[in-house]
């Protein structure tokens, strides 16, 4: 089964033509005021409309109130919204109730436990993503997960690795923890915020000899 692909902090028309190009799945539209990455709900909407009908649009959304995640999905109506906070699972249902988006939860992994207390999102989450801990922002960072702690083990839902991958990496995270999807930001850029095309052909094209091999 081939691994799907996410290359998320997306700002440009370049950048989504270059993930869809390298064979991606998704694209990720960061709408998070504190984040390099940060889109305006208007450009969300408009690279969105972008977008190619081969890559799905995430939007990530940081403990948005409920005001705000109406206009964003209502505004940008994307294929999945990524909820990136301390948003709960009751949450998740509302949301889930007044959408037709996927539902996705990132989690940062500090350890075993934490996978364990993740099953409390089974049934209200069609994907989790198992990210850094938050540090000053909750994601975007470049921190690697310790990919062992996700060796073996047996998820009820279905789910992503995300934090710290890059080109030169996610073949060894990929052989550790049969991710069957990975998330890159920081992994795929020149500077902070700026995404380099050639980084985002030698990932998916990482990816894609892993999925041969």
């Amino acid at each position: 089964m081939q691994t799907q692909i996410k290359i998320c902090g997306l700002s440009n028309e370049a950048a989504i033509d270059a993930a869809a190009e390298a064979g991606a799945t998704h694209i990720g539209l960061v709408h998070f005021e504190k984040s390099q990455r940060h889109v305006s709900l208007e450009l969300a909407a408009a690279l969105r409309m972008r977008t190619p009908p081969s890559l799905k649009v995430v939007l990530l959304l940081v403990n948005a109130d409920p005001e705000l995640t109406d206009k964003a999905l209502n505004m940008v109506r994307p294929d999945v919204v990524q909820f990136h906070g301390t948003e709960t699972p009751e949450w998740l249902k509302l949301v889930r109730e007044h959408s037709e988006a996927e539902i996705w939860k990132a989690i940062g992994l500090k350890d075993r436990q934490t996978l364990v207390n993740s099953d409390r999102f089974a049934g209200v989450a069609d994907r989790l993503l198992f990210d850094a801990p938050a540090q000053a922002l909750p994601g975007g960072t470049g921190t690697r997960v310790d990919w062992s702690l996700l060796s073996r083990f047996e998820h009820r839902t279905p789910w992503g690795l995300a934090g710290g991958l890059a080109p030169d990496n996610v073949t060894e995270a990929l052989r550790i923890t049969r991710a069957p999807l990975v998330d890159v930001s920081s992994g795929v850029e020149s500077a902070p915020g700026v995404k380099d095309v050639d980084k985002i052909a030698a990932f998916c094209q990482a990816v894609r000899d892993y999925d041969k091999a």
